[in-house]
């Protein structure tokens, strides 16, 4: 697992920064979404619905990188690569209203469609570069 720098932490744990998730697609073509993310026990935790282009890229084991960055100083940035360690359904709900009172200061994620599935998915740090 990677090291993230003590330094943009803050860029993890307290900012409402949103990451550019790029996944790779079966064709091996890349894949890019700005996404809501979180932080947690050294895992980057991301959240979608079922059936979305992220969601068929999101499989454990899949390659990721994510850059985030600071939205208070657009040239302080962290850029990390990791491995989905986990895909999780039970509990993603709740995970995605975290997400939106992080980012939205609402206590329900607003967007829910009906019949939608969640999925939360954990991401290990495997290398991190950051500048600024």
């Amino acid at each position: 697992m990677a090291v993230i720098p003590e330094n943009f932490l803050d860029l993890l744990q307290q900012k409402k920064a949103f990451a550019n998730l790029a996944t790779i697609m079966k064709d091996g073509s890349p894949q890019v979404t700005p996404v809501w993310f979180d932080y947690t026990g050294g895992m980057i935790r991301v959240n979608t619905a079922k059936g979305r282009v992220k969601a068929r890229n999101l499989r454990e084991g899949a390659a990721v990188a994510l850059s985030i960055m600071d939205p208070d100083n657009a040239y302080r940035y962290i850029q990390i690569r990791g491995q989905v360690k986990r895909v999780v359904e039970p509990g993603a709900d709740k995970h995605i209203d975290s997400l939106a009172k992080k980012y939205l200061g609402k206590d329900k994620y607003p967007f829910a469609q009906p019949g939608e599935v969640r999925v939360m998915y954990e991401i290990e740090p495997r290398a991190a570069n950051a500048m600024g």
